[in-house]
């Protein structure tokens, strides 16, 4: 039974909530704040946060980012907004999805199961254990482990992150339109356009210490989209 974690400072919505997700099979923690949350990903056990974005103290973003910087349990946002900014603000904070306020309960439902469906399949892909890792210069990617290495040093990647350099290193050379990375890759959330491939990107080669004026992994083709370099060194 997987566990859903429910983060708002407004007591009604946590119990709206936990009420639809326990009747939906899922086990429900609950946290008013920021710190709380933290804390209680930080204990284990959480397979998915559901977040809402204006929290007293420390905001819905800030506790994003940081559970992202030690975990890679998927989270889906709530929020009161809902413009382009924001939405590449949540994906720059590491969300998954989101989803605006006042919102359906059985749509959020629906959506946690969409997450962690997702969230299995690129764990448990049957196909995994039999790709060989790949090997781009520097860089080496195992499906089987979910593992990157540059130079023999690990990078810590989120899971879309890993399927997105994966498919790009897995053909070097090759240049993808961000509308085909966004389908094959990113598509999964409903909430991610084009801009979306290019914030992954960009931290994508924050990780591997990539430089994008002559960069050693990824580059980018004007007006089309993205390869790696199949020279890279």
């Amino acid at each position: 039974m997987p566990t859903v974690l429910v983060v708002d400072d407004e007591a009604n919505i946590r119990e709206l909530v936990s009420v639809y997700l326990t009747a939906a099979g899922y086990s429900v923690e609950c946290a008013a704040d920021g710190m709380e949350a933290l804390a209680t990903v930080r204990s284990g056990g959480i397979d998915l946060v559901v977040l809402d974005i204006m929290l007293p103290g420390m905001d819905g973003a800030a506790v994003c980012t940081a559970i992202r910087q030690e975990s890679r349990v998927p989270v889906i946002m709530l929020t009161a907004r809902d413009s382009d900014l924001d939405k590449v603000a949540l994906l720059e904070a590491g969300a998954d999805d989101y989803i605006v306020k006042p919102f359906s309960p059985p749509e959020l439902v629906a959506r946690v199961r969409a997450v962690l469906r997702r969230t299995e399949e690129a764990a448990t892909s049957p196909t995994a254990a039999d790709v060989a890792p790949i090997r781009v210069g520097g860089l080496v990617l195992d499906p089987a482990m979910r593992e990157a290495h540059v130079d023999g040093e690990p990078v810590a990647l989120t899971a879309r992150e890993f399927e997105l350099l994966s498919f790009m290193a897995a053909s070097p050379g090759v240049v993808f339109s961000r509308e085909t990375l966004l389908e094959r890759v990113v598509g999964g959330a409903d909430f991610v356009d084009v801009r979306g491939v290019d914030v992954h990107i960009r931290h994508l080669r924050e990780k591997l210490g990539d430089d994008a004026t002559t960069p050693r992994f990824i580059e980018t083709v004007r007006g089309v989209g993205y390869r790696i370099r199949k020279d890279a060194a």
